[in-house]
């Protein structure tokens, strides 16, 4: 049994230890605040039995504790994922000791506390040189539902130091009205964070009276982290979550969910938050027979043209699946499709002799240069394009085509992916990125061929080449956004530069306030 904290909202501030032991769990029992992307790193056959509650009342609290006692007893590794830490104005006490009582083992994994790692990502340092010499942290409701903690507001005010509120839905006002109140001084700095440490965070920040006014009569009823203290005042010089150039910006990711976590990990280091939606799933071929053939008699050829990174993993994988290896391709010349090609053959230990300037046939065909009489391997998806080909036979080339994987449609429904179409209706994605023309194609079978345009046209579309974006042009889909590099950091960097050359100068970050600002 183990209680591990998970981080107050960003899915990569979990623990090493905390990924290990999700990882290794026959059930995951977790709370409603943690973030639904952790739980892939949960088996595939692992039971998820969400809970619901970000602060369980005393008879759900029992239900919890007796479920995690049940699944343990029957010889189960269970692994019980809690916001923030577990022992930090959470359950976990109380579940832990729970446990102890009918005699569970179990073991804490320690995450980072709210009122730790949230006041960091708003730049909000909670202990400073010249701060105070005190670190308060002050539980903002009780569960017996309580609107005001039973807090020694007059010795509490008097401290010289920081003040961090955990601020349940209704507190907020109450929480800065009692320190006002109990001579916490009027224009002490301070900061209110909600939904913190995610692409969502929005920071008020300003005085403790303007702030206590900006509650007052606010319809917000979301929970966030209240610093009270001097050092609230360096978030604007210690900010760097919310000023990223796509903070604020919905990216959806198509790719194939196995080949989309670099990507997506490109798009939160620049501040956005990526949807995945993959559009494509890689399949095997129907049939190994001609892809077999073509690996028996690699050695025959005297090219092989890979236009993609699953072109390698497909030929290489069933050539090592044979009698022979990789030297079987000694004395054959390799050409990689673009650098993210090129990369893929470098990992497996071998190196490009050719990479084309642009994913176009005719290019590639002139970059091979003369083909009169050569022997040309083409390991292709089922759909792949058949212009190449066309172009080396007309330059006198013996082509042999195989299928070495086949491109079908993802499978939806999964529990952690969004509804995309009513994002799309609602205005709630601003870019949708195409890495490839299947995503495209599979992206209008899902939405529907004659909606497509129509759901897109309000929307920014990322293509990540030409021959992508001719494809989304096939369906009445403008991409406005192409890289002149053909490869997914462009297509972040090309994306970025798109919002920033679109962004007023003197703009502030998207989703952030500052307290007397319209």
């Amino acid at each position: 049994m183990y209680l591990i904290g998970a981080g107050p909202g960003d899915p990569g501030l979990i623990t090493v230890r905390g990924q290990q032991c999700l990882a290794g769990a026959d059930v995951v029992i977790y709370d409603r605040l943690v973030h639904g992307r952790l739980l892939r790193h949960a088996r595939a056959d692992a039971e998820r039995i969400d809970v619901g509650q970000a602060a369980p009342k005393p008879l759900e609290l029992e239900a919890i504790c007796y479920l995690l006692a049940e699944k343990a007893r029957e010889g189960r590794t269970v692994a019980r994922l809690k916001w923030g830490d577990p022992f930090v104005f959470d359950s976990g006490g109380p579940e832990a000791l729970f446990l102890h009582e009918q005699r569970v083992r179990f073991e804490v994994v320690p995450g980072i506390p709210a009122g730790v790692g949230i006041p960091a990502y708003a730049g909000v340092p909670i202990t400073y040189p010249g701060g105070g010499d005190t670190l308060t942290f002050v539980r903002g409701h009780e569960n017996e539902g309580h609107t005001r903690a039973a807090i020694d507001w007059t010795g509490l005010a008097k401290l010289d130091g920081t003040i961090v509120c955990y601020a349940g839905p209704e507190q907020a006002h109450g929480l800065l009205s009692a320190l006002l109140a109990h001579g916490r001084p009027e224009d002490e700095p301070a900061a209110l964070i909600y939904q913190g440490s995610q692409p969502t965070q929005e920071t008020i920040d300003g005085t403790l009276a303007e702030l206590a006014r900006r509650t007052k009569d606010t319809v917000d009823r979301r929970a966030a982290i209240l610093v009270v203290g001097r050092v609230a005042a360096l978030r604007q010089h210690l900010r760097w979550f919310d000023v990223r150039p796509l903070f604020g910006k919905r990216v959806l990711v198509t790719r194939a969910r196995d080949q989309a976590a670099g990507f997506v990990q490109a798009i939160e280091a620049a501040g956005g938050e990526a949807i995945e939606a993959p559009m494509i799933r890689i399949l095997p071929p129907d049939e190994y027979g001609p892809l077999d053939e073509a690996c028996a008699r690699a050695g025959s050829f005297e090219w092989i043209v890979f236009a993609s990174r699953n072109a390698v993993d497909a030929f290489l994988e069933r050539l090592l699946a044979s009698p022979q290896d990789v030297r079987a391709l000694a004395g054959v010349r390799l050409c990689a499709v673009g650098a993210a090609t090129a990369a893929r053959l470098a990992e497996r230990g071998l190196k490009a002799d050719l990479v084309p300037p642009e994913y176009r046939a005719e290019s590639i065909a002139q970059a091979l240069g003369s083909v009169q009489g050569r022997r040309i391997l083409l390991p292709r998806a089922d759909i792949g394009r058949e212009a190449l080909a066309d172009d080396l036979r007309r330059g006198g080339a013996q082509v042999v085509e195989v299928v070495a994987y086949r491109t079908g449609v993802a499978e939806p429904g999964r529990e952690d992916e969004p509804d995309i179409y009513q994002m799309l209706l609602d205005g709630r994605i601003d870019v949708v990125t195409f890495t490839s023309p299947s995503a495209v194609r599979n992206f209008a079978r899902v939405v529907g061929a004659e909606p497509a345009a129509d759901l897109l046209r309000p929307t920014v579309v990322a293509a990540i080449g030409p021959v992508t974006a001719d494809a989304a042009a096939q369906f009445g889909i403008t991409a406005a956004i192409v890289p002149a590099q053909h490869t997914v950091p462009a297509l972040v960097d090309a994306i970025v530069g798109y919002f920033e050359t679109r962004r007023p100068a003197a703009a502030r970050p998207a989703r952030h306030h500052t307290a007397g600002s319209p």
